[in-house]
Protein backbone atom coordinates (compact mmCIF):
# COMPACT_ATOMS: atom_id res chain seq x y z
CA UNK A 1 0.00 0.00 0.00
CA UNK A 2 1.27 3.87 -0.92
CA UNK A 3 1.37 6.21 1.80
CA UNK A 4 -0.82 9.13 0.48
CA UNK A 5 0.38 12.61 1.72
CA UNK A 6 -2.48 14.99 3.54
CA UNK A 7 -1.64 17.78 1.18
CA UNK A 8 -4.20 20.41 1.76
CA UNK A 9 -5.19 23.55 0.10
CA UNK A 10 -5.09 26.34 2.33
CA UNK A 11 -3.20 23.87 5.05
CA UNK A 12 -0.35 24.60 7.36
CA UNK A 13 2.81 23.00 7.11
CA UNK A 14 5.29 22.23 9.34
CA UNK A 15 9.12 21.77 6.95
CA UNK A 16 12.54 20.95 8.23
CA UNK A 17 15.45 21.87 5.06
CA UNK A 18 18.25 20.76 5.56
CA UNK A 19 22.07 22.00 3.48
CA UNK A 20 23.68 19.42 1.19
CA UNK A 21 26.27 17.43 3.60
CA UNK A 22 24.87 19.42 6.75
CA UNK A 23 27.50 21.85 5.84
CA UNK A 24 27.03 25.10 8.06
CA UNK A 25 26.03 27.78 5.89
CA UNK A 26 22.96 29.30 6.83
CA UNK A 27 24.23 31.41 9.58
CA UNK A 28 26.51 32.86 6.80
CA UNK A 29 25.36 36.72 6.35
CA UNK A 30 25.10 36.08 2.20
CA UNK A 31 23.47 33.06 2.62
CA UNK A 32 20.83 34.59 4.63
CA UNK A 33 20.47 37.42 2.43
CA UNK A 34 19.62 35.47 -0.65
CA UNK A 35 17.52 33.19 1.58
CA UNK A 36 15.37 36.07 2.60
CA UNK A 37 15.22 37.56 -1.09
CA UNK A 38 14.34 34.12 -2.93
CA UNK A 39 11.34 33.48 -0.09
CA UNK A 40 10.44 37.26 -0.37
CA UNK A 41 10.33 36.67 -4.13
CA UNK A 42 8.50 33.08 -4.09
CA UNK A 43 5.77 34.67 -2.02
CA UNK A 44 5.32 38.09 -4.60
CA UNK A 45 4.57 34.57 -6.99
CA UNK A 46 3.20 32.15 -5.03
CA UNK A 47 1.60 33.72 -1.86
CA UNK A 48 1.75 31.47 1.72
CA UNK A 49 2.44 33.15 5.49
CA UNK A 50 5.33 32.74 7.40
CA UNK A 51 4.08 32.08 10.32
CA UNK A 52 7.40 30.88 12.24
CA UNK A 53 11.20 30.29 10.54
CA UNK A 54 14.41 29.64 12.79
CA UNK A 55 17.77 29.14 11.00
CA UNK A 56 20.46 26.92 12.42
CA UNK A 57 23.71 26.73 10.49
CA UNK A 58 22.96 23.43 8.89
CA UNK A 59 18.95 23.42 8.72
CA UNK A 60 16.06 25.41 8.97
CA UNK A 61 12.61 24.66 10.30
CA UNK A 62 9.41 27.16 9.21
CA UNK A 63 5.84 26.68 9.69
CA UNK A 64 3.83 28.12 6.62
CA UNK A 65 -0.19 28.47 5.76
CA UNK A 66 -1.07 28.31 2.18
CA UNK A 67 -3.94 29.78 0.48
CA UNK A 68 -7.06 28.32 0.56
CA UNK A 69 -7.13 26.78 -2.88
CA UNK A 70 -2.86 26.06 -2.87
CA UNK A 71 -1.40 22.84 -1.27
CA UNK A 72 1.78 23.63 -3.93
CA UNK A 73 4.41 23.79 -1.37
CA UNK A 74 6.72 21.88 -3.31
CA UNK A 75 6.91 24.06 -5.98
CA UNK A 76 8.00 27.11 -3.81
CA UNK A 77 10.46 25.02 -2.21
CA UNK A 78 12.11 24.38 -5.28
CA UNK A 79 11.79 28.31 -6.37
CA UNK A 80 13.34 28.96 -3.12
CA UNK A 81 16.33 26.67 -3.60
CA UNK A 82 16.93 27.38 -6.82
CA UNK A 83 17.17 30.99 -6.52
CA UNK A 84 19.17 30.64 -3.22
CA UNK A 85 21.85 28.20 -5.04
CA UNK A 86 22.27 30.28 -8.22
CA UNK A 87 22.90 33.57 -6.21
CA UNK A 88 25.55 31.78 -4.01
CA UNK A 89 27.64 30.78 -7.17
CA UNK A 90 29.34 27.70 -4.83
CA UNK A 91 27.83 24.72 -5.67
CA UNK A 92 25.29 22.89 -3.86
CA UNK A 93 23.50 24.78 -0.94
CA UNK A 94 20.73 21.74 -0.10
CA UNK A 95 19.91 18.24 0.11
CA UNK A 96 17.51 17.54 -2.51
CA UNK A 97 14.41 16.70 -0.71
CA UNK A 98 12.79 18.42 2.54
CA UNK A 99 10.54 16.60 5.18
CA UNK A 100 6.83 17.99 5.73
CA UNK A 101 3.95 17.08 8.40
CA UNK A 102 0.54 18.96 7.72
CA UNK A 103 -0.78 20.62 10.79
CA UNK A 104 -3.54 18.75 11.83
CA UNK A 105 -5.10 21.16 14.83
CA UNK A 106 -4.43 24.40 16.73
CA UNK A 107 -2.70 22.47 19.28
CA UNK A 108 -0.79 21.21 16.75
CA UNK A 109 0.49 24.06 15.26
CA UNK A 110 1.57 25.93 18.21
CA UNK A 111 3.34 22.60 19.04
CA UNK A 112 5.33 23.15 15.95
CA UNK A 113 5.68 26.70 16.62
CA UNK A 114 7.11 26.35 20.12
CA UNK A 115 9.33 23.38 18.36
CA UNK A 116 10.24 25.90 15.53
CA UNK A 117 11.61 28.39 18.12
CA UNK A 118 12.85 26.26 20.77
CA UNK A 119 15.24 24.67 18.28
CA UNK A 120 18.82 26.76 18.78
CA UNK A 121 18.65 25.70 22.34
CA UNK A 122 17.90 22.00 21.83
CA UNK A 123 21.40 21.75 19.86
CA UNK A 124 23.47 24.17 22.22
CA UNK A 125 23.79 26.90 20.56
CA UNK A 126 21.91 29.23 23.05
CA UNK A 127 20.48 28.96 26.49
CA UNK A 128 16.81 30.53 25.96
CA UNK A 129 14.94 31.48 22.35
CA UNK A 130 15.50 35.22 22.39
CA UNK A 131 19.18 34.78 22.62
CA UNK A 132 19.00 33.43 19.03
CA UNK A 133 19.15 36.15 16.38
CA UNK A 134 17.68 34.39 12.93
CA UNK A 135 14.56 33.28 14.31
CA UNK A 136 11.26 34.39 14.17
CA UNK A 137 10.98 34.10 17.81
CA UNK A 138 11.49 38.08 18.15
CA UNK A 139 8.49 39.13 15.97
CA UNK A 140 6.07 36.62 17.60
CA UNK A 141 7.35 38.61 21.14
CA UNK A 142 6.23 42.16 19.61
CA UNK A 143 3.06 40.17 18.28
CA UNK A 144 2.51 39.04 21.86
CA UNK A 145 2.46 35.92 21.10
CA UNK A 146 4.99 34.44 22.94
CA UNK A 147 6.40 36.27 26.09
CA UNK A 148 10.37 37.72 26.13
CA UNK A 149 11.24 34.90 28.61
CA UNK A 150 9.73 32.12 26.59
CA UNK A 151 12.22 28.93 26.88
CA UNK A 152 13.87 29.80 29.49
CA UNK A 153 12.16 26.65 30.55
CA UNK A 154 12.08 23.60 28.26
CA UNK A 155 8.70 23.60 26.88
CA UNK A 156 6.54 20.72 27.32
CA UNK A 157 5.98 18.79 23.80
CA UNK A 158 4.77 16.08 22.94
CA UNK A 159 7.72 13.33 21.83
CA UNK A 160 5.94 13.25 17.83
CA UNK A 161 6.49 16.65 17.45
CA UNK A 162 9.38 17.79 14.82
CA UNK A 163 9.73 14.01 13.79
CA UNK A 164 7.17 12.69 12.78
Amino acid sequence: MRYRRPWIPGGSYFFTVVTYRRRAVLCDAGIRALLGAAIRGTRERRPFRMEAITLLPDHLHCVWTLPPDDADFATRWSLIKRAVTAGAQRGRIWQPRFWEHCIRDEADFRNHLDYVHYNPVRHGLVACPAAWPWSSFHRLVRAGVYPPYWGEQVPSLPPHVGRE
